[in-house]
């Protein structure tokens, strides 16, 4: 397939277009990965296809999500918060990654802060920013295209 996404940011910038493409992804709180040994923190998502033609229609409308792993290399340490752990079948709905770069004269490593659904939130601190967003291939259509309330 063609059309499968592959994105890679190494800055604040390109982390912003993979977390436009990743924003409404739901995944399962027990499928987050993170190894410190490593140093990687995966997420396997099922990413909502806001970039198909058929999510930007009125008319004839066709909504599609895919399966996708967002991964992000280099990172130091994770904490959440408002996520139960305990729950690993509880379902998380991403809106948005954010690079947060330390105060001028703070000696903390920057950080990828993961804001979910609900108030639920994940900070990743990093070494720098290394992140790939990449569709596995599987994919579905769905009838419900994601709402904010504003």
């Amino acid at each position: 397939m063609s059309d499968l996404l592959k994105l890679m940011a190494l800055d604040a910038e390109d982390l912003s277009v993979i977390s436009a493409h990743a924003q409404d992804a739901v995944l399962k709180v027990g499928h987050i990965d993170f190894s410190a040994k490593a140093e990687r923190l995966l997420l396997p998502l099922n990413r909502f296809v806001w970039e198909s033609p058929g999510a930007r229609r009125w008319i004839f409308k066709s909504y599609e999500r895919r399966q996708s792993v967002l991964h992000i290399d280099r990172v130091l340490s994770v904490q959440t918060k408002g996520i139960d752990r305990n729950a690993p079948e509880s379902v998380l709905s991403l809106l948005n990654v954010a690079y947060v770069e330390p105060l001028e004269g703070d000696e903390t490593a920057p950080s990828l802060v993961f804001t979910f659904g609900g108030g639920a939130q994940m900070t990743a601190v990093i070494e720098d920013i290394e992140a790939r967003l990449t569709d596995l291939g599987s994919a579905w259509a769905t009838r419900a295209r994601p709402r904010h309330g504003i």
